[in-house]
């Protein structure tokens, strides 16, 4: 049975957290969507959502099924996976889930913590920084669908929720585990429902984790997990595993898809386009997913090789997407640039594609979806947060396909062409 049962709001989410406690000796399996009959054998059982941008009570309804799955196969202990960017909006649906899982857990208290130094990811304050820029000047305030105009997670998070949100400071989480301990105790007799905690290093994270061992609910981003994996060792309960990540031999042609329009999805394209073949599709010129799938498969010919990746990408800079956004609806536009890459990855598969990189929360989702993966076992890091992973046979069409599904803000520039060489 589980130990550490988790809910992810997207696909990229969910594997960067299983990378997390693969890497920290929890051998774990990702379910895609809500799980429906026994569950993998893993010590941690992930189960991967596409709720982020869902309707608040489709997210909330979603994530209450797959937390009753993991509860009935034992999970012990359940965690909220969320960007660690926590983008959302005023509306949820971070807020909104979590409260519903507290109450499910009868339990009145979670900490929220996105922060990822190894990503550039920290909380100050409370405040999010990515690198050294604050979240609201980061380019998260042009995402397409979550913009994040405020860096402030304790104003953030009290949008969401009727529950208290209060601060875990950096004078406090210097301080170590004892000291976060009694901060959680003070805020939840003040009847505070939340602790936003500042974290600026892995030792903060470490510390964090321990201090949440016995709560019901972790919520944050992958780094927090890092420390929940020995709370079960103390306990006993965890053996000491060496091969949690390893997976079959690779096989087959190596292909990129790039959805996420992120800064740093960008950069990796560009860097791409000076070493391998690039298709850079434009669905503001071609707003049809039929007609994007014939453009990519007649580019394709001849060019799948073992030997070098090639990438097809639909992502766009900001006025780009705006632009096809005005033209469609918000919605319509997402849906288009999903459609059209879930086809071409199939596409791929057809043709002896059998490492295949995905970039894009949205993107992976509905490859994930259209390839009819059920299951994924989690593999080796390619950079933090970014892992291979390995289809599995039962259920899964095709058999065998090596995936890293990739959030469009994660990985160095050279994503692309290193994880091949992973």
């Amino acid at each position: 049975m589980p130990l550490l049962g988790c809910i992810a709001d997207d696909f990229t989410g969910a594997t960067d957290l299983a990378a997390m406690l693969v890497a920290h000796g929890m051998t774990t399996v990702q379910v895609i969507g809500v799980p429906h009959g026994p569950l993998p054998e893993a010590d941690a059982v992930v189960v991967a959502l596409k709720s982020r941008t869902a309707p608040a009570a489709e997210a909330v309804a979603e994530s209450l099924a797959a937390c009753e799955a993991l509860l009935a196969a034992g999970a012990r202990q359940i965690f909220l996976k969320y960007c660690s960017t926590f983008d959302s909006t005023d509306a949820g649906n971070i807020g909104p889930v979590a409260d519903a899982l507290l109450k499910r857990l009868q339990s009145g208290f979670a900490i929220a913590c996105p922060a990822f130094p190894a990503n550039g990811r920290s909380v100050f304050q409370g405040h999010l920084f990515v690198g050294a820029a604050l979240l609201s000047e980061s380019g998260m305030e042009n995402h397409p669908l979550t913009p994040m105009r405020d860096a402030n997670l304790v104003r953030v998070l009290s949008r969401q929720t009727e529950g208290g949100v209060g601060l875990v400071p950096f004078a406090v989480v210097e301080q170590g585990e004892t000291a976060i301990r009694q901060a959680f105790t003070r805020l939840r007799d003040g009847g505070r429902r939340y602790a936003i905690t500042d974290a600026v290093t892995e030792a903060h994270l470490h510390a964090l984790g321990r201090a949440c061992a016995g709560h019901a609910l972790v919520t944050g981003g992958s780094g927090i997990a890092m420390g929940l994996p020995q709370n079960f060792r103390d306990q006993g309960l965890l053996p000491d595993r060496s091969d949690a990540d390893a997976l079959p031999a690779p096989r087959g042609a190596m292909a990129v898809l790039a959805g996420s329009c992120s800064r740093a999805t960008l950069a990796q394209i560009g860097l791409a386009r000076l070493h391998v073949p690039v298709l850079e599709l434009d669905p503001l010129a071609t707003p049809d997913a039929a007609a994007l799938l014939a453009e990519a498969e007649a580019w394709m010919e001849g060019k799948l090789s073992e030997a070098r990746p090639v990438v097809i990408a639909a992502s766009a800079p900001p006025e780009k997407v705006a632009a096809l956004q005005q033209a469609l609806g918000r919605e319509a536009a997402g849906a288009l640039v999903e459609r059209a890459l879930a086809r071409i990855a199939a596409a791929l598969v057809a043709r002896g594609v059998g490492r295949l990189v995905v970039a894009g929360g949205e993107t992976s989702g509905a490859v994930v979806q259209r390839l009819g993966i059920a299951t994924l076992r989690i593999g080796p890091q390619i950079d933090p947060g970014v892992p291979w992973t390995y289809a599995e046979t039962a259920g899964a069409e095709p058999a065998g396909l090596h995936l890293a599904l990739k959030s469009g803000n994660f990985g160095a520039r050279d994503f692309f062409l290193k994880a091949f060489t992973a």
